[in-house]
């Protein structure tokens, strides 16, 4: 990092959206710093994310739960149920763009509505869900999976120099399952190693959240713990 101060803002408490009862709190990079994919990405390493154009980590008084994840993907082995998930996909077709058009915009409206009710995101609101998932210095990848042409899930995908960040992903709720969720990661593992990237960043894997649970099945993972990236052990 060459700068020798970069100025970090410490947000107001608010409900936790990964563990019930509990509350939380997150560390912002100065918005005024400019920003491009290769420092975003030593970012990354660091276990910062983004938000729209926003930059931020968990830092939660009390509580250290949310873990940075990564997956390297030259040693990633689909398991019997993932390899499962490939074989019910094999005819969704990926394609790639850069606009958040009303066609995405109408499947998020129905993943929010069905997946994360009353979680604070107001899916009625395109100008938040652009804000969300876009950003300013960074052009994100949109990606399409269709099958006969329908739209069934979509993918906000940062290329950065030595891997992808996986934004957000939103499905049919009606084909959950399908499990169009973890299909659109081993997409972006099997797209990440045909690239020669080296990882796939997953966001944060929370133990004891059942929405975060599903990043441990992706082997091996690591995580970023005391300023050191290490893998979690089999179970």
């Amino acid at each position: 990092m060459t700068d020798a101060r970069i100025r970090l803002y410490l947000g107001t408490d608010h409900a936790c959206g990964y563990l019930d009862t509990r509350t939380a709190r997150s560390l912002f990079i100065d918005p005024k710093l400019p920003l491009d994919a290769r420092r975003y990405a030593m970012f990354l390493d660091l276990g910062f994310r983004r938000s729209g154009d926003y930059v931020y980590r968990p830092h939660c008084q009390g509580c250290s739960a949310c873990m940075p994840a990564r997956v390297p993907v030259r040693e990633f082995a689909p398991d019997r149920a993932q390899r499962r998930c490939l074989r019910s996909n094999r005819a969704v077709d990926v394609t790639t763009g850069d606009d958040l058009d009303d066609e995405h915009f109408a499947l998020y409206r129905r993943y929010l509505a069905a997946r994360h009710p009353g979680g604070g995101m107001d899916a009625d609101d395109r100008e938040a869900f652009r804000s969300f998932l876009g950003c300013r210095w960074q052009q994100p990848q949109i990606w399409a999976f269709r099958e006969h042409g329908r739209l069934l899930a979509g993918a906000v995908v940062d290329v950065l120099p030595h891997g992808l960040s996986a934004v957000y992903t939103y499905f049919d709720p009606e084909l959950r399952p399908r499990g169009l969720g973890t299909f659109a990661v081993l997409t972006e593992i099997a797209k990440a190693r045909e690239s020669g990237l080296d990882y796939v960043y997953l966001g944060y894997w929370v133990p004891g959240s059942e929405t975060m649970d599903y990043k441990r099945r992706f082997r091996p993972l690591e995580v970023l713990e005391n300023g050191h990236w290490s893998r979690i052990a089999e179970c």
